[in-house]
C-alpha cells in the first residue's frame, strides 16, 4: 500500500496554471484558463445551432422566389451552416485572440524587426547591416525628443500588461473568469492613460475601491478611474499617474519682448491682510446703494427714509419726551 501525502493533485489544464505565462505540471504553459475555454466552447455550441436555424431560414425564405422550394431549403440550410460555423468558430477562439490582443504590439515589432533584418540580409552586405542597426538604435537614443517618447510608448506598452495583472490576480472578475477588455493606452504628460472594456461582474466602483493596489502594481505614485462614455458604464478610461507636471519650469516668450535696458519701476511692498476687518474700505449703507435701473427707465426716484419712525411719548415723573418706535417691542435703532 502507498502512503498518501494529504496533498491535493493538481491536473493538466487546472487552476494551477491559470495566467499566461505560468508552468503548470509536466513543463507545459496553460495560456487559456480551463473554465474560460470550456464557458466559450459551450458558448459557441449555442450560438451556431441558433445562428444557422435563424440564417438558414431567412436564406431559404429569400432563395424561394428564385429556386424550386426544395433547392431553396437545401441552399438556406447550407448558408446557415456555414455562417453559424463562422460565428462560432469566432467565439471559439476569442479567449486566444484576446491574448493576441494583449501582445499585439510586442509581436508587430517582434515581426517587423525580423522582416526588416531579412530585407536587409538580402541587399547589404554584414557591415552595411550593422551600420544602420547602429543608426537606427543610435539617433533615439541621442536625440532627447526622440528618446522621451520612445520611452513613453514602452511605459504604455508596460502598463497594459500590469492592468492585466490586476485583473488577474487580484479585482474580481464574472464565474467565467473573463477578464476586462484592454482596449488602447497613450502617453500623456502625467504617464499614461488606459481605457477598458469591463465584462459582467465588475463596475466602475469595484475599481475605485482598488486604487492603492493598482498603483503599486503599475509602479506608479497614484492610480485614478474615471467613466469613458456618459452612456455606457463598461467603458473606462484609467489614468496612471507617474509625475508632477505643476512643479515644473515654465518658459514664456512674453520675456523676450522686453527689452534689456527697460527700467525697473521699484514698488512698496504692502503686508497682505490676515483678517476680514479692512479699515481702509469706508463703510456703506444698504439705502447708499440703491438697486441698478436699466437705461431709459426715467429719473430715478429719491430715496425713501427707511429707519422706523418713533414716536415720542412723554414721560409721567420726568416730564421728558422717550423715543420710542412705532411697532411694539424693544429698540431696534442701534441695529441700522
Amino acid at each position: 500500500m502507498s502512503k498518501s501525502t494529504g496533498l491535493p493533485r493538481l491536473r493538466r489544464g487546472s487552476s494551477a496554471g491559470r495566467s499566461f505565462g505560468r508552468a503548470g505540471r509536466g513543463g507545459t504553459v496553460t495560456v487559456i484558463e480551463d473554465r474560460v475555454s470550456r464557458s466559450y466552447a459551450r458558448t459557441a455550441k449555442v450560438t451556431f445551432y441558433v445562428v444557422a436555424i435563424v440564417v438558414g431560414l431567412l436564406a431559404a425564405t429569400i432563395t424561394t422566389s428564385y429556386l424550386p422550394p426544395i433547392a431553396a431549403v437545401l441552399l438556406g440550410g447550407l448558408i446557415g451552416g456555414v455562417v453559424g460555423l463562422l460565428v462560432a468558430a469566432f467565439i471559439t477562439c476569442w479567449p486566444v485572440l484576446r491574448v493576441l490582443w494583449w501582445w499585439a504590439p510586442e509581436i508587430g515589432l517582434t515581426l517587423l524587426a525580423g522582416y526588416g533584418w531579412v530585407l536587409l540580409a538580402t541587399h547589404l552586405p554584414l557591415i552595411g547591416r550593422i551600420l544602420i542597426l547602429a543608426v537606427l538604435v543610435g539617433v533615439p537614443a541621442a536625440v532627447p525628443f526622440i528618446r522621451t517618447r520612445v520611452k513613453a510608448i514602452a511605459w504604455c506598452v508596460i502598463t497594459r500588461h500590469r492592468l492585466r495583472v490586476c485583473f488577474n490576480e487580484f479585482i474580481i472578475t464574472n464565474r467565467s473568469g473573463t477578464l476586462p477588455l484592454i482596449l488602447w493606452a497613450r502617453p500623456v504628460r502625467t504617464g499614461e492613460r488606459v481605457w477598458a472594456w469591463l465584462r459582467p461582474g465588475l463596475s466602475l466602483a469595484d475599481l475605485q475601491t482598488r486604487l492603492d493596489k493598482i498603483a503599486v502594481t503599475c509602479w506608479a505614485a497614484s492610480v485614478t478611474v474615471e467613466a469613458a462614455s456618459d452612456r455606457n458604464a463598461a467603458l473606462v478610461r484609467i489614468d496612471v499617474k507617474r509625475r508632477t507636471v505643476l512643479t515644473g519650469t515654465i518658459e514664456t516668450p512674453l520675456l523676450d519682448l522686453v527689452e534689456d535696458d527697460t527700467p525697473t519701476a521699484q514698488r512698496a511692498t504692502r503686508p497682505a491682510p490676515t483678517a476680514l476687518d479692512l479699515p481702509d474700505v469706508p463703510a456703506t449703507s444698504n439705502n447708499e446703494q440703491g438697486p441698478s435701473r436699466p437705461a431709459g427707465s426715467g429719473p430715478v426716484p429719491a430715496p425713501d427714509d427707511t429707519r422706523p419712525k418713533t414716536t415720542k411719548t412723554k414721560s409721567a415723573k420726568t416730564g421728558t419726551t422717550d423715543p420710542q418706535p412705532a411697532s411694539a417691542g424693544e429698540d431696534i435703532s442701534d441695529w441700522i
